[in-house]
């Protein structure tokens, strides 16, 4: 069976052929209600139509139905009348015109870097060559923190192992390019996502807990000692946290209080938690940190959903240990199931963001799965990864532009551009 969604569905009329009407020039007011006027006057067939604006110049586009006899004499009304205008046209004539229909994207491939240069398009280009992919046609998305372009393509009888081999091809050009890469489905499958969960540590804030409470408390030492061990495979990741959180026992507890107050958050995490509810998304944190710490950013982002390990206090003093069970890797995939639960919606429509092994199961889990500036085991099942340090370069993977975050912070009066250098 043909797929509708690449045939054309409007029927040419009787006596008429099929055309393609190109008009390019200067952008200006009044040229689109110029050239539709001549179209109508001379009795042609609207199928189609395409318009875009590049910094100035103007693309239109017509796919239209024509009397033969009446080419001459529309050509010249169009060019007697968009000559003020400065524009030129172009009319191609036959069913070779509608032989291909219009395109309809199956993949997106996103590129982020800073800066992104010809050399790297034609990189990229050349590898989904490879796989028979064919660029149907490319936006930027992104001029700051990092440039980022979009590259809508049709991947022709796509399986999901080709899914695969693609995404690794990309993943390879990475490292040699300095360019950020991801690739996606199109369509509708992409703008259903509406959850989106973020690791903290490392991810959305900067630092770790656990080392900045032993930092606070001057427990650097020991606490270093227990990562080193567990980082030699001595200890899993629950033997490590509460190992780590032993060497805390007898401390006040406002050094809760004292890290709270100087975590940093990761730079655009801010911008993006705000968007993202913006455009009614649910947000979430899962850690393998501590909730007392969170619960003051949580808040201060308003996100849905806060998920972390629990101190235990007695009389004021942290006890060295850990209330219930374990945020591990296991849980923060439970977790992200429960969200998408509560929040009415399936797993394809969740994105899960994290940078080490704990957040695997996780990752794996999403419907999107986002490696952040990752160890290389997250990066391997990831579906894409991000090596800038600006977190809101997750919304141009999901295909939300520079232009339009900027343009809503400035209506509500959050923008703010912080120069990079």
């Amino acid at each position: 069976m043909t797929n509708p969604a690449t045939t054309d569905v409007v029927d040419l009329l009787p006596g008429l052929t099929h055309a393609v009407i190109t008009i390019t020039g200067p952008d200006r007011p009044g040229v689109s209600a110029s050239a539709f006027r001549v179209l109508s006057s001379h009795d042609v067939q609207l199928l189609d139509v395409e318009q875009a604006n590049f910094r100035g110049n103007l693309f239109l586009a017509a796919f239209v139905g024509i009397r033969a006899d009446g080419l001459e004499t529309l050509e010249q009304g169009l060019n007697e009348t968009l000559s003020q205008y400065n524009q030129r046209v172009s009319i191609e004539v036959g069913e070779h015109v509608a032989s291909s229909g219009q395109p309809r994207s199956t993949h997106v491939v996103v590129m982020l870097g800073n800066p992104v240069n010809a050399a790297d398009v034609s990189a990229v280009g050349r590898t989904l060559a490879n796989f028979d992919a064919n660029i149907d046609r490319i936006r930027g998305i992104s001029d700051y923190p990092v440039t980022g372009l979009e590259l809508f393509c049709t991947i022709p009888n796509y399986t999901p192992g080709d899914g695969k081999a693609i995404r690794e091809a990309l993943a390879e050009l990475t490292p040699r390019l300095g360019v950020d890469l991801a690739i996606e489905g199109a369509g509708l499958t992409r703008r259903a996502k509406r959850l989106v969960c973020f690791d903290c540590d490392s991810t959305l804030i900067t630092g770790e807990v656990i080392e900045m409470l032993a930092a606070h408390a001057g427990k650097e030492t020991e606490v270093a000692a227990v990562t080193e061990r567990a980082m030699r495979g001595e200890l899993d990741f629950e033997e490590s946290l509460r190992e780590r959180v032993k060497t805390l026992a007898g401390l006040d507890a406002s050094v809760i209080d004292e890290v709270a107050r100087d975590i940093e958050l990761t730079p655009g995490a801010r911008t993006t938690i705000r968007t993202l509810k913006k455009m009614g998304y649910r947000t979430a944190v899962v850690s393998g940190g501590f909730v007392q710490v969170l619960e003051d950013l949580a808040e201060d982002l308003q996100l849905d959903y806060v998920r972390a390990n629990t101190l235990e206090i007695v009389d004021g003093k942290l006890t060295g240990n850990v209330v219930g069970k374990i945020v591990d890797r296991a849980a923060k995939a439970e977790f992200l199931k429960e969200f998408a639960q509560d929040s009415g919606l399936t797993m394809q429509q969740t994105v899960a963001v994290g940078d080490g092994a704990n957040d695997i199961d996780m990752l794996s889990a999403a419907g999107l799965g986002v490696a952040f500036n990752a160890k290389p085991a997250l990066k391997q099942i990831a579906d894409t990864s991000v090596n800038t340090p600006f977190l809101d370069s997750v919304l141009y993977i999901l295909g939300v532009p520079r232009s339009e975050i900027d343009d809503s912070d400035f209506k509500d009066g959050t923008y703010r551009k912080v120069p990079l250098h």
